[in-house]
């Protein structure tokens, strides 16, 4: 359930609130007996992926499919 408090009480206690809208509870702010406002953990949006984003950026070696020298073979 919801905490609820009228605006006067949201002036006047707004770190307690906010410290409270961090741990994850939301409250809705009245006026008298109207909800007007609800106070909630803000989150930042993510950004959409973008195709293509690192063509350019990388590279593979033209070899780098090829058999490793005798010296380097993990033998099991």
């Amino acid at each position: 359930m919801m905490d609820s408090v009228t605006i006067h009480e949201a002036k006047t206690h707004l770190s307690r609130l906010i410290v409270r809208v961090e741990a994850g509870e939301e409250i809705v702010v009245r006026r008298g007996k109207v909800p007007v406002a609800r106070l909630v953990r803000y989150e930042a949006p993510r950004r959409r992926r973008t195709p293509g984003a690192w063509k350019d950026k990388g590279w593979i070696a033209h070899d780098f499919d090829e058999y490793l020298p005798p010296e380097f073979e993990v033998y099991a």
